[in-house]
């Protein structure tokens, strides 16, 4: 089942509709001419979108795509109020994280993976009803001159950080709740970890960007996001560093998939698909910041020696609920 979330109304301006070519925010039905359109629902960052279906509308100009962007709290909310009000609208939905779209799966709204015979995804990245585009990473953002640095997710609890410690809502970030979930799973952790967190005076703010700025403000002196943040605000001249935790930034992928809606359409859904997992496609991706999925195609760096970790998706799968009530036990709703 989804997150369970307060439904919320977005009208047709609340679209972000930054894409080269893109129509109006109205129905997804095709018009009279030769001209398809299509509507995504996305939680990916606008520059990755605006890049990748740039992109694709050079190669499939009579494609018109339609874009709504949210955090992943806000998408959910648009997909309920849809459901509420005549059905999805949407064709195809791309979003941030694993356990988001399995909840989408579990209610029905995703269709089978069209597209079976594309190679080149992992294996680990894929679901039936959904396969992933980017790999994305969780690290520890610092404030710049901060020493010393933690070096594992477990610093984080030490006294010498006590107040310092910013964490992204997991039912507003699909980043932060993949987050939510390895540590869950994880043995050295568990929930005890968040109990930890809280008691050493950790707060819960918004969302992932958010984290990074309240860190750079000086309101935090550390705090859990994407690594693609921290690199954009150093980019930026942001007071920030990235800490890449020895024990394993935490993985996960970024899925997208044809909705139920979206099979009225499917040969232009499946171009849309094929595009995003091409060479073409993930290198817009990649440009954008993001590490493609496609083995092959260089993304950014990442510090030396670092490692990974990753939740296991299967044995979350139809937990997400259950999970987030455990922390919202911790941190609050």
């Amino acid at each position: 089942m989804r997150l369970s979330l307060a439904l919320a109304a977005f009208s047709c301006a609340a679209f972000s509709c930054a894409v080269a070519g893109i129509t109006g925010c109205g129905s997804s039905a095709p018009a009279a001419s030769a001209t398809v359109q299509l509507t995504m629902y996305t939680s990916v960052t606008q520059n990755t979108v605006t890049a990748v279906l740039a992109g694709f509308a050079k190669r499939y100009p009579d494609v018109k795509v339609g874009v709504f962007r949210a955090t992943t709290g806000q998408l959910n909310a648009r997909i309920a109020a849809d459901e509420h009000s005549g059905g999805l609208r949407a064709d195809l939905i791309w979003g941030t994280d694993p356990l988001s779209m399995e909840s989408y799966a579990g209610e029905h709204l995703l269709a089978s993976w069209p597209l079976p015979g594309l190679s080149g995804v992992p294996a680990q990245d894929k679901a039936p009803y959904f396969w992933g585009t980017r790999e994305l990473y969780l690290v520890i953002v610092a404030h710049k001159g901060l020493s010393p640095l933690p070096s594992s997710w477990g610093e984080l609890t030490s006294a010498k950080y006590r107040g310092q410690v910013a964490l992204p809502d997991p039912a507003a970030a699909g980043s932060a709740f993949a987050a939510l979930g390895y540590f869950d799973a994880a043995p050295a952790f568990g929930m005890g970890y968040y109990r930890a967190l809280k008691a050493n005076g950790a707060t819960q703010v918004s969302t992932i960007p958010e984290v990074v700025t309240d860190v750079a403000e000086g309101r935090y002196q550390l705090g859990i996001t994407l690594d693609d943040e921290v690199r954009t605000a150093v980019a930026q001249g942001s007071p920030v560093v990235l800490d890449w935790p020895a024990d394993g930034a935490i993985g996960l992928y970024s899925p997208i998939a044809e909705t139920t809606t979206g099979r009225a359409r499917n040969a232009a859904v499946s171009d849309l698909l094929r595009y995003v997992l091409s060479a073409g496609g993930q290198a817009a991706i990649a440009k954008t910041g993001w590490q493609p999925v496609l083995p092959g195609v260089p993304g950014p760096p990442r510090p030396p020696g670092a490692t990974e970790v990753y939740p296991d998706w299967t044995a979350l799968f139809g937990r997400q609920q259950q999970i987030l009530r455990q922390y919202q036990a911790i941190f609050g709703p």
